[in-house]
């Protein structure tokens, strides 16, 4: 396992399979899936499934979504982190995505910029990406206003799964 990163109010570690129920919580509520195809899952079996799905993604790229634990109360808040996709979308094939999702109790409170921040400078000092990309539903203003906050930049729209998106990039800094 890599080591944690720690933030103001923040641990960010690999997603484990204690982190089951608090996935399930996540993933289950429609609100949470209203941008992401309307699927929420209906049994947890269906988190365990994705966590093991993430782990493989440790294995084969060495990063993965992670979990995001609020520091003062232990508590499972939601995952954020860099995939690596290798699918091709809008162009892009085998690159590095920065995305994050929350349980909805805590939505609005700045986690998922925090997680992101650190998630950012880890994609570009230490994996040494040359560049970090995210896609968001075009009409989910919150999660676009946080890809805003930690840099990236508006691209293009692009329609990908029958839905209109929108695609944001940020170069890494540190490199010619």
């Amino acid at each position: 396992m890599k080591k944690p990163i720690e933030t103001e109010r923040l641990l960010l570690r690999e997603l484990q399979l204690s982190d089951a129920d608090g996935m399930f919580e996540l993933d289950s509520n429609p609100n949470v899936h209203l941008f992401l195809g309307n699927r929420p899952v209906k049994q947890i079996e269906e988190s365990i499934e994705y966590i093991h799905f993430v782990q493989k993604q440790y294995k084969d790229f060495g990063i993965g979504r992670w979990a995001v634990i609020l520091k003062e109360t232990n508590e499972f808040l939601g995952w954020s982190g860099i995939k690596f996709i290798t699918d091709e979308i809008n162009g892009h094939k085998n690159f590095y995505e920065i995305g994050y999702r929350f349980i909805e109790k805590h939505w609005g409170k700045g986690y998922a910029t925090e997680a992101g921040k650190a998630f950012v400078d880890y994609a570009f000092n230490e994996i040494k990406a040359d560049a970090i990309y995210a896609y968001a539903d075009a009409g989910n203003e919150n999660s676009r206003r946080i890809l805003e906050k930690l840099g990236l930049q508006y691209v293009n729209s692009f329609e990908y799964q029958e839905e209109l998106e929108v695609w944001y990039e940020l170069k890494n800094p540190n490199l010619p």
